[in-house]
């Protein structure tokens, strides 16, 4: 699957110095690792020689070991670069940590923080699980993404087109929700945005408005607002009103309107530690990389050459560069104890970040099975708190061996953007109380355990922030940072977004010392095709 040349040239987003014009791809193992989508883009790193010399020795400290932190160190690891990985946690994975619990009949389970796609327009955190997993083969696909409101409309994928413009056409012509009446209400005008997205002028254009006011201009259908872009855009934990329309406009451009590889996603076939985390550790760890889990660091000070001291439990060290890829509230607090780090105009963003409301995961053990139609997901809207349910031994080898021996059923359930004052009780009574709605045979189901999650530590993309938010280069050439909470200029959210941003972060390092980085795709960076391009200019 040979790339297409595209017909512009883009300029490197600024915080890194990628060459961000199109390459044909060098073969069909290439072609495999990028995806399906013949328009995808490839940023090629600076220059530079393929690894530091045997007689160079330079060490970075990356602090966090979520998927941006293990990105920036496998990429650094790999080209020579002694690297101590320093995380808070006893386990590696950041949000999509796994850590065992015992249920109540003896058995051993691994509990986390809940469900994740990993939708194949994930190019970059696909290319870091391809270290230890080449084919991928740890990954199981869904065969659909089906979604349903509580007054019985209901949406599905799988038969939707992949590649735009016929995706869109497509899911209108085969949604329940659209009809011929809701056309003709609907503005189009409003929704030539959706058109042509690129980046950063999405954010110039749309950052100063809520994903709730945008949608309410197109005037979409009741049902279609609620049922699909309301549960996409809750994706981001947070309510749509209080999420910038820049974002969400962003997500439709990577995951359907921008991008051929359509909405079907995979999921892990074992827990995250077993199927992720693990091998990958082993896999730095054959890299030289020194990982320090259960170890928070305390504070990170510059010195006179140029270099960092890390303070952590067990005591500091000395690096000659440093890579934070922390959640919001943790950036905030590790800046906040080290005031000599960068300038204070950037000390100052950094104090000003936000963290997503409270969300909530909880993870019911029964005792009887579920209805066998029922899907390994399903999106929901209009049930309470209940944005979507999980059958978890639909797929996960780990949770589907419980059910073999209890003849039971594992169920996961999530509710998003949460009151910050939500009793916790009784949310998670609720949560139960909607499963039972939409499977009514749950009702019959006796709990044999239960373990419930509750966390606000993803990062707030509010309306307006845009400007505020991190870029991965700060006024200290030997500091970087890395996250989901970070602008890269680039068409990526969620898991991409973190994973992307971790090797951008050692890309910005790895040049500094003359060595090439990590070669990076994307979706296309601009609205498919010059007919809809044009439209879009006359909204």
């Amino acid at each position: 699957m040979a790339d297409r040349h595209h017909p512009h040239r883009r300029r490197a987003p600024p915080g890194h110095r990628c060459r961000g014009r199109p390459v044909n791809a060098p073969g069909r193992g290439a072609a495999a690792r990028r995806g399906r989508d013949r328009r995808a883009r490839t940023l090629l790193p600076a220059p530079g020689a393929p690894r530091l010399s045997g007689d160079r020795t330079v060490s970075t400290a990356v602090v966090g070991g979520g998927i941006a932190g293990l990105a920036a160190a496998t990429a650094l690891a790999e080209r020579g670069v002694r690297v101590t990985l320093y995380e808070r946690e006893a386990v590696l994975g950041g949000r999509l940590a796994g850590w065992p619990t015992v249920l109540a009949d003896g058995s051993t389970a691994t509990m986390s923080r809940g469900f994740h796609a990993f939708f194949r327009q994930y190019y970059n955190l696909r290319g870091l699980l391809r270290r230890t997993d080449p084919g991928l083969e740890r990954l199981r696909g869904l065969p659909d993404y089906p979604l349903r409101h509580a007054d019985g409309a209901h949406d599905s994928f799988r038969h939707v087109p992949r590649t735009p413009p016929w995706s869109a056409l497509g899911f209108v012509a085969l949604s329940p929700t659209f009809t011929l009446r809701d056309l003709a209400r609907m503005n189009p005008v409003a929704a030539l945005p959706l058109l042509d997205v690129r980046v950063p002028g999405v954010y110039t254009r749309l950052d100063d408005v809520s994903a709730h006011d945008f949608l309410e201009s197109i005037r979409f259908p009741p049902a279609a607002h609620h049922l699909a872009f309301e549960v996409f855009s809750r994706s981001f934990f947070a309510d749509p009103r209080h999420l910038s329309a820049a974002e969400m406009v962003l997500m439709f451009h990577i995951y359907f309107l921008g991008s051929a590889e359509g909405l079907l996603f995979d999921v892990p076939d074992e827990p995250f530690p077993a199927s992720l985390w693990d091998p990958l550790a082993r896999y730095l760890t054959g890299h030289g990389v020194d990982l320090r889990t259960d170890t928070p660091v305390t504070s990170v000070d510059p010195t006179a050459d140029g270099g960092f001291v890390v303070a952590a439990d067990g005591g500091e060290q000395r690096h000659d560069t440093v890579v934070l890829a922390l959640d919001a509230a943790g950036l905030r607090s590790l800046v906040e104890r080290s005031p000599r780090l960068a300038d204070a105009a950037w000390r100052e963003r950094i104090a000003r970040l936000r963290s997503a409301p409270p969300f909530l995961v909880s993870r019911l053990w029964l005792d009887r099975p579920l209805d066998a139609a029922r899907p390994g997901f399903l999106g929901t809207s209009g049930y309470g708190s209940l944005d979507n349910v999980s059958v978890l031994d639909r797929w996960e080898g780990e949770a589907a061996r419980w059910v073999s021996r209890t003849a039971g059923s594992v169920v996961e359930l999530h509710a998003y953007a949460l009151p910050e004052d939500a009793a916790r009780d009784v949310e998670q009574k609720r949560l139960v109380e909607q499963l039972h709605r939409v499977y009514p045979e749950s009702r019959a189901a006796t709990v044999v355990d239960e373990r419930h999650e509750w966390r606000a530590d993803c990062p707030l993309f509010p309306v307006g922030g845009y400007a505020d938010r991190p870029t991965v280069r700060t006024s200290d050439p030997g500091l970087v940072v890395a996250g989901d909470l970070v602008r890269t200029e680039l068409p990526v959210a969620l898991m991409e977004r973190a994973a992307t941003s971790g090797f951008l972060a050692a890309n910005a390092l790895l040049e500094r010392f003359g060595v090439r980085g990590q070669t990076l795709w994307t979706v296309p960076d601009r609205g498919r095709g010059a007919v809809l391009r044009t439209l879009a200019g006359l909204g």
